[in-house]
């Protein structure tokens, strides 16, 4: 089954397997009305690091360590780059890279192929208060997983929120399902 495209406001692959859910976006001008998916173009991320911070550094560089994680059978992630900070600075969030940064709510029915993640308890608790039609069962203090929708919340894309060990339970949560 294909993946459809999104149809939200955000950065990357339209088709995107692999979708992050975040409730802010750079704070710059030109992101600011972006209301589609919009691909990253190389060293456009670094820009963001640039002029946003090391709060965003941390996103994109814990974005690209949980591609790195994923299951080399069920991902070819690993493929395309020899480490993960080659693969954020020449494919995360671009047009082809099955990755997708997304700053609206989860469209769950047209994608049964991909994995939506929500980063952090707090903003998927709003997004169920919203009217987010996932069944989350929680199976710790930071971690849930709705399976029939492929919905997994994890801590926030921070080294200190989603360290190493939780990086790599995250992606055996993604590996099963």
């Amino acid at each position: 089954m294909k993946t459809l495209p999104i149809s939200a406001a955000g950065f990357g692959d339209t088709t995107a397997r692999i979708r992050v859910y975040i409730a802010s976006r750079p704070p710059m001008t030109e992101y600011a009305d972006v209301v589609t998916m919009q691909p990253l173009h190389r060293g456009e991320i670094e820009l963001i690091n640039c002029a946003c911070g090391n709060g965003w550094r941390k996103v994109f560089n814990v974005y690209a360590k949980l591609l790195f994680a994923l299951d080399t059978k069920q991902f070819a992630f690993t493929q395309r780059a020899g480490s993960w900070q080659q693969y954020r600075e020449q494919y995360l969030l671009q047009a082809g890279s099955n990755t997708a940064l997304v700053f609206s709510t989860p469209d769950l029915q047209p994608a049964k192929e991909a994995v939506h993640i929500i980063a952090g308890r707090t903003y998927a608790k709003a997004l169920l208060e919203q009217g987010l039609a996932a069944q989350l069962s929680w199976l710790n203090n930071e971690f849930a997983v709705d399976k029939h929708n492929r919905v997994l919340v994890c801590p926030y894309f921070d080294y200190r929120q989603l360290n190493n060990e939780k990086l790599a339970f995250l992606a055996q949560l993604i590996s099963d399902i």
